[in-house]
């Protein structure tokens, strides 16, 4: 037969308090809820067996005289004691009314102008709010919740079983109560109990700049309120960019197509246009050709917590007249023959469907 004292392996001179970890340590290993390996319920039966010999002082010293303990007589009562943390006042207990609230997801649609710098929005809520009237107890004015008779305010229900190592101690959540430990008698008549209702709350928001779609931000304790007069849990906001008829974003830069006279692109000009925080001058060089991309610093979008700013990049469309009266027509034909010297239609290096692809995400 195993000596108790190497089946838990502690020294003979072992203190109560140091053979009760040691147990606790290895049947928390080989208990048959947790290993259901026939190996490991039999160290487990020999493991309670020591355990049951060396923490009785009398049965230890009759063992340590050289006495035989065998495995009748050990109590399950002291096994579950060292394993769950003793007796009655080991488990779990009552669980508390007040719990936290669920997180809440919305979506909030902004326009373009407005992530340039940020903006600031009250936004409304459906959510669960504490009720006042009874300041998130459930409880009807002037009435406290009452201790459960059926568990006796430990919100569980304990049962003797029967398993292959004998009489086991099982525990449930108390039906009655579902585990509170108390009842709510009188509940409020405006929450039925719950601690909380439903209401329209309004939340102001700062929303930064360089935020983009799908961007998520975190507004913690916005949530709904807990039942229970429970924690509120956290409100996110999504985020969604409405398109914008003119610009489109890349990033934290800003992007246009511009449509340019021939006459334009061919002396070049000054032209004002609108931008999304104000007007823009923007010089357009002689010789401009259609694709041609100016730049303009500093006029994009806030980069996300930053001061800087992306570019606005404007790309060229040349536009050719199609109506001309005689008169222009003459001046052309002059024009083209004095240029017969330059090269005709020549193949362009770039992608087919450029401007298409541009008009298309501009929404033109």
């Amino acid at each position: 037969m195993a000596d108790h004292y190497e089946t838990l392996g502690v020294s003979r001179e072992a203190s109560q308090d140091e053979i009760k970890k040691a147990y606790r340590k290895l049947a928390r290993q080989l208990h048959p809820d947790v290993n259901p390996s026939p190996e490991a319920e039999e160290k487990f039966k020999n493991v309670t067996a020591a355990y049951d010999t060396l923490s009785d002082p009398q049965r230890r010293q009759q063992y340590d005289m050289g006495g035989q303990e065998g495995m009748g007589g050990f109590g399950f009562g002291d096994i579950f004691d060292a394993f769950f943390g003793g007796g009655q006042g080991g488990g779990r207990g009552p669980r508390s009314r007040a719990q936290r609230g669920q997180d809440a997801l919305i979506r909030i649609d902004l326009d373009l102008d407005e992530v340039i710098f940020g903006t600031h929005r009250d936004v409304e809520v459906q959510t669960a709010t504490h009720c006042d009237d009874c300041g998130g107890s459930g409880a009807a004015a002037g009435a406290s919740p009452v201790t459960c008779a059926d568990c006796g305010g430990t919100g569980e229900i304990r049962r003797q079983v029967r398993s292959i190592l004998g009489p086991v101690i099982s525990t449930s959540p108390c039906a009655t109560c579902q585990g509170f430990g108390t009842i709510i008698e009188h509940a409020c008549e405006t929450c039925h109990g719950q601690g909380r209702v439903r209401a329209t709350v309004t939340i102001p928001v700062d929303i930064p700049a360089g935020v983009d779609s799908g961007l998520r931000l975190h507004l913690p304790g916005h949530g709904e309120a807990g039942p229970g007069g429970g924690p509120n849990g956290d409100l996110y906001l999504e985020v969604r960019v409405r398109d914008h008829d003119i610009f489109a974003r890349n990033g934290d830069d800003l992007e246009c197509l511009l449509e340019v006279s021939m006459i334009d692109a061919i002396f070049g000009t000054t032209t004002t246009l609108p931008g999304l925080d104000g007007d823009v001058e923007l010089e357009i060089p002689a010789g401009a050709q259609s694709g041609d991309v100016l730049t303009i610093r500093g006029r994009g979008i806030t980069r996300l917590r930053s001061t800087q700013r992306g570019d606005l990049e404007v790309t060229l469309q040349v536009r050719t007249p199609t109506k001309l009266d005689n008169k222009q027509k003459d001046l052309l034909k002059q024009f083209a023959e004095r240029s017969k010297h330059e090269a005709g239609p020549t193949l362009s290096r770039e992608k087919p469907g450029l401007f298409s692809k541009l008009r298309g995400k501009f929404g033109r």
